[in-house]
């Protein structure tokens, strides 16, 4: 491939995504009452979202019933040809339509219209022609149209299918927003991959306790300290007084520091070289709390305290990887 063939081709890239940019910037002045009207029963739906759509529009319906869904808005996906021949009956009077059509005339949406409009529930619909026959029964009609699609035929679903993606997404982080979802919440519905291990995990799932916790007592010396650090294997130890309170933690990076020094670690106390002011986790903490923390403060290991500030546990970066928290 030639030098003018590849400039070529970045061209054609390049002139794609912007014809998409102009089409979703164009969205912003469509964000007005109809959206507003449309969230509303949206909101107010006491059954599910029936998302519809066909050809290049149905994928983009069904990746909307999916992010509804998975954001707290109860959503499926039907078939709007499949729904003539008997799936209409998985639409209920208590459900709400969102219809996704860019001509606003797809004929196995308009076919199922009456059936619809027998219901009585209400229908949103998202099109490109303002005036089309979708648009005009509409409950509310959002305007998603494009000026051009990013085809150079004008004829694939482009510019088109971006628009109605991103309109999708607006109603469905502003229901977010409007019904106090939570990261938690999100993770509820996520619990299998990454991330709801990364939102839900909590430390006291992962964290060592008992007699994997390293410590030692405060009248102990450096090489004591040494030794559990060794034995334990978490890159710390904690310092704890005759009633089990943590007073300190020694690290690695405090034995760093320590090594740059002339020192006998066979007669020197931990109380000289311990940090005392140092950071803390709960056992109820999220695993992805602790991990900010460590992050923030450029830590590799954290003590962890219940209520009454009694040392319950330890974890370090390597727990939160093998949790696949990291």
């Amino acid at each position: 491939m030639t030098d003018n063939e590849s400039q070529q081709l970045k061209a054609l890239g390049l002139a794609v995504i912007n014809t998409e940019i102009e089409a979703i910037s164009a969205l912003k002045d469509r964000v007005d009452d109809a959206f507003v009207n449309a969230c509303q029963y949206l909101l107010q739906c006491e059954g599910r979202i029936v998302v519809i759509g066909m050809g290049k529009s149905g994928h983009i319906a069904g990746k909307l019933a999916s992010t509804l869904a998975s954001t707290g808005s109860p959503a499926f996906y039907v078939n709007p040809a499949e729904a003539s021949h008997g799936d209409l009956g998985m639409i209920t009077n208590k459900d709400v339509v969102l219809a996704l059509s860019n001509s606003g005339e797809t004929s196995e949406i308009l076919t199922i219209l009456p059936l619809i409009k027998r219901l009585g529930v209400p229908l949103i619909v998202m099109t490109g022609k303002p005036n089309s026959t979708l648009a005009k029964t509409a409950t509310t009609h959002i305007d998603i149209s494009v000026e051009k699609e990013a085809c150079p035929l004008g004829l694939a679903p482009t510019s088109s299918t971006t628009a109605a993606l991103v309109m999708g997404d607006a109603l469905a982080i502003a229901l977010l927003e409007a019904r106090g979802f939570t990261a938690e919440d999100f993770a509820l519905s996520h619990p299998g991959g990454n991330l709801g291990r990364r939102l839900l995990l909590r430390v006291k799932d992962i964290m060592h306790s008992g007699d994997s916790i390293p410590q030692v007592k405060s009248d102990a010396l450096l090489s004591d300290a040494l030794i559990e650090m060794t034995k334990k294997g978490l890159g710390m130890t904690a310092i704890v007084d005759d009633n089990g309170n943590m007073t300190g933690i020694f690290t690695d990076g405090d034995l760093r520091r320590v090594l740059a020094q002339t020192i006998d670690i066979h007669t020197s106390p931990i109380a000289d070289h311990m940090t005392t002011k140092c950071k803390t986790g709960r056992p109820d903490m999220l695993a992805a709390e602790v991990l900010a923390i460590m992050q923030q403060h450029k830590i590799n290991a954290l003590l962890i305290l219940d209520d009454e500030q009694s040392l319950v546990g330890a974890i370090n970066m390597h727990d939160l990887l093998r949790a696949g928290v990291v």
